[in-house]
């Protein structure tokens, strides 16, 4: 017998669900799990829009299993707790990002790299240790084991800190290991959206110089007076690009389109490195030879650990860093779907889950 969503499990809850690859998303009765004694269980307050969402609801990754109930960038406020769990209590503020288990026992978990884990549980859409698939954060209630928790601080106002989970840790992370957080180092971030808006935030916050690289030379204001970017290249202007190369540290790429990397690896110094966080749908071409001429790296970074999570969400809080949003009501996702397809959004889509997702129950 297969049991519908809404017969999982023992707690009844309510979201948003795509169906099919239309990716249209409607509302789904489900459940969740019994809180077990290392589970901590939340009252869903706000969540963020990520560009994942819009590649899995549209099975776009060939990875999509049906209904899908996205997003992971979760927060609220805690409810219950198991009988063995040490870090938070009932009305703690918590959080939940793009994943909610592994194994605890590979190289990765066992140096806090969690999200490296070759059985790394995602938030959503992916099969958990019973079996059955696991349902984000467009719903009223979240069930997760402790360790994937992140404890909000008081001082980050709880919608503009839910991206900080995806976009924020993204960014945060291949800041720090690549070595580019040194005051004074000079680094570039291509793209200007979600993710690389909180990329120049936490940049500017650790002491570094920041040059913002778009193709929209109607972003340079937004860039400058706004974030506090110190420059802005427009990509397309090859007398620009020309004339600063030679002159980045390192280079965080948040850009998921097809584009060339030629340009941006001239603009590496020598030993610079280009880190790639966006995900294209198809390969992009890496010339070898300029790498060769200035031992460059291209590398790669994909969200972060736990450890590193809550110290990137507690960093956000000293610095007051949050996500620039826009608060959306429920029933206004697949509009928000649509916008984003566009990039209409500066920067990022934020669910009022708490005040706007009502069952009809």
């Amino acid at each position: 017998m297969v049991l519908t969503p809404e017969q999982e499990h023992p707690n009844k809850a309510f979201g948003w669900a795509a169906r099919d690859s239309s990716g249209v998303l409607s509302p789904l009765k489900f459940s969740r799990r019994k809180t077990g004694e290392k589970d901590v269980r939340f009252k869903v307050l706000y969540c963020g829009i990520c560009h994942s969402d819009l590649h899995m609801v549209k099975n776009e990754w060939g990875s999509s299993v049906y209904p899908l109930i996205p997003g992971h960038e979760i927060v609220g406020v805690v409810t219950e707790v198991g009988s063995k769990v040490q870090k938070f209590k009932v009305g703690d503020k918590v959080g939940v990002g793009c994943m909610v288990g592994s194994c605890h026992s590979c190289d990765s978990c066992n140096n806090h790299l969690e999200n490296y884990c070759p059985k790394m549980i995602l938030t959503y859409g992916t099969r958990n240790l019973d079996g059955t698939i696991t349902y984000g954060g467009y719903s009223d209630i979240m069930v997760a084991d402790e360790h994937f928790i992140v404890r909000i601080p008081d001082n980050l106002p709880l919608d503009g800190a839910a991206p900080l989970l995806c976009a924020g840790i993204t960014t945060y992370s291949p800041l720090r290991y690549f070595g580019l957080d040194k005051p004074g180092m000079h680094v570039g971030v291509v793209g200007l959206g979600g993710l690389g808006h909180l990329a120049v935030k936490f940049a500017k916050a650790m002491g570094v110089k920041v040059t913002v690289i778009s193709t929209s030379p109607n972003k340079k204001e937004e860039a400058i007076e706004h974030l506090h970017a110190d420059s802005f290249l427009v990509s397309r202007d090859q007398d620009q690009m020309q004339a600063a190369m030679g002159t980045l540290d390192g280079i965080i790429d948040t850009v998921s389109a097809l584009h060339p990397l030629l340009p941006l690896i001239g603009l590496l110094k020598s030993h610079g490195k280009l880190v790639m966080v966006g995900a294209p749908e198809k390969p992009l071409e890496l010339p070898v030879f300029p790498l060769l001429m200035g031992r460059k790296i291209v590398g790669g970074s994909c969200i972060g650990g736990m450890k590193e999570t809550q110290e990137m969400i507690d960093f956000s809080a000293k610095h007051k860093i949050t996500a620039d949003i826009e608060v959306i009501p429920i029933d206004y996702l697949n509009t928000a779907m649509e916008r984003l397809v566009k990039a209409d959004v500066r920067y990022r889509f934020v669910i009022d889950i708490g005040n706007t997702l009502i069952s009809s129950s």
